[in-house]
């Protein structure tokens, strides 16, 4: 799995991260139906060459380049983008500061 989207995206949806990919591969974008319904941000990673080019683009430093390297307390936050990547947005939900898979 390339990069990871996490919560300080929530309610900010900030695009420069869009602006940058060369491969428009974060979603939803601004002209997607989706964007005004979804609390934040993510990254497709079947489109995602890992150029990485969106981690500094990124004013709220929300993206980190694995699973891996991303901190413990955000963790929830790699489910949430691989329920949104496989085109399930409407199954998810925000908990505290979390968007969580509904069960």
């Amino acid at each position: 799995m390339p990069f990871v989207i996490t919560d300080p995206c929530i309610g900010t949806k900030d695009s420069a991260c869009v602006d940058v990919c060369p491969v428009d591969c974060i979603h939803p974008r601004k002209d997607e139906p989706e964007f005004a319904t979804a609390s934040m941000l993510y990254i497709h990673p079947d489109e995602c060459i890992d150029c990485g080019a969106c981690v500094p683009a990124c004013p709220v430093a929300a993206i980190y380049d694995s699973p891996d390297s991303t901190p413990a307390s955000q963790k929830s936050l790699i489910e949430a983008n691989a329920v949104f990547r496989v085109g399930d947005a409407g199954a998810l939900h925000l908990d505290g500061l979390h968007a969580e898979p509904v069960a």
